[in-house]
């Protein structure tokens, strides 16, 4: 017994020394990477990625990054099914339904104010189809803004290359200069 409260008590301490210190102590598998510097090799492999299901913080997960239908999620979807929905189309047609829905909503609370329940799920299925839209688009957004930025890297990296042969030829010109004063003494 007096053993178990000894080492209660040095945890104790450890665990007080780790909170009041500037910097903590490393992790301890620092010490599977002690002969690294020797031999590279000794070092453990990193852990395979995930695939599939995993569970983090009590939610269940999945590493497969695909956007659940609106069936999926029990939502009724009121634009067309398929492969080719003209987006713009589709998101201009909810957005107008969604002011129409609003504007019957603020009529039902000042005529009918108890009937406000069915509008505001109305408007909540309008908003879920909307965002179901928007995040089909985000491919395509991460598509565009990679190339966007590839299209910046190109166009910075020619400017330094361009940069760097215009100051080539400056050195080279002041140096053909710089022999001609010398020559010419």
């Amino acid at each position: 017994a007096s053993s178990l409260s000894g080492t209660i008590e040095a945890l104790a301490r450890t665990e007080k020394e780790m909170a009041t210190a500037t910097y903590p102590p490393p992790p301890p598998y620092y010490r599977l990477y002690k002969d690294y510097i020797q031999d590279p090799k000794s070092a453990p492999e990193p852990p395979p990625p995930i695939e599939g299901n995993y569970i983090l913080y009590g939610a269940t997960y999945t590493t497969d990054d695909v956007l659940p239908s609106l069936e999926d999620q029990g939502v009724r979807q009121l634009y067309p099914k398929g492969l080719n929905v003209d987006f713009k189309k589709e998101l201009r047609s909810l957005n107008r339904e969604l002011q129409l829905h609003i504007l019957e909503l603020a009529d039902v609370l000042v005529e009918r104010p108890s009937q406000y329940a069915r509008r505001v799920e109305d408007i909540s299925l309008i908003f879920k189809n909307m965002h179901h839209l928007l995040n089909s688009l985000r491919p395509h957004q991460a598509r565009a803004t990679l190339i966007h930025i590839l299209e910046l890297q190109i166009q910075r990296r020619r400017e330094a290359v361009e940069d760097i042969k215009r100051r080539r030829e400056e050195a080279q010109k002041l140096l053909k200069e710089s022999l001609g004063c010398l020559d010419g003494n």
